[in-house]
C-alpha cells in the first residue's frame, strides 16, 4: 500500500482544513486507517483512526470533537475534516494503514500500530 496526503497549509485559530491520503493498491477496504502527526520536538502521536468499513472510529482526547475521520473506499481515499483548529494543532499529518487483525479499534492509538506510512502534510495554525 503506497500513501500520500495532501491538503495541508496555512490557517488561522479557529479555521478549518480537510486532508486527503490517496491509497494504491488492491483491498483498500480491508486495511484500517490512521491519522498521527508530529509537532516540531515532540514524539508522533495520534489522531484518529477508522475501521476498513468506516463503521468505527476512535478519536484521540485532543481532537475529539473537533476532527472527523472518513473514508470513501470507491475512491480509494481517507480524510480528516478539522475544525476549530489551535496553534497545538500545528503538526506535520501522516495518513497510515494497518494491515488486517483481531486488535480493536482501541487499540490502534499508537504509531507502531501502523505498517504503512504516507509523506506528510504540515498543518500550520497561526495565533
Amino acid at each position: 500500500v503506497q500513501l500520500q496526503a495532501s491538503g495541508g497549509g496555512l490557517v488561522q485559530t479557529g479555521g478549518s482544513l480537510r486532508l486527503s491520503c490517496a491509497a494504491s493498491g488492491r483491498s483498500f477496504s480491508s486495511y484500517g486507517m490512521g491519522w498521527l502527526r508530529q509537532a516540531p520536538g515532540k514524539e508522533c502521536e495520534f489522531v484518529a483512526a477508522i475501521s476498513g468499513s468506516g463503521g468505527s472510529t476512535y478519536y484521540a482526547d485532543s481532537v475529539k470533537g473537533r476532527f472527523t475521520i472518513s473514508r470513501d473506499n470507491a475512491k480509494n481515499t481517507v480524510y480528516l475534516q478539522m475544525n476549530s483548529l489551535k496553534p497545538e494543532d500545528t503538526a506535520v499529518y501522516y495518513c497510515a494503514a494497518r494491515r488486517p487483525g483481531i486488535a480493536p479499534i482501541s487499540r490502534w492509538g499508537r504509531p507502531n500500530e501502523y505498517d504503512y506510512w504516507g509523506q506528510g502534510t504540515l498543518v500550520t495554525v497561526s495565533s
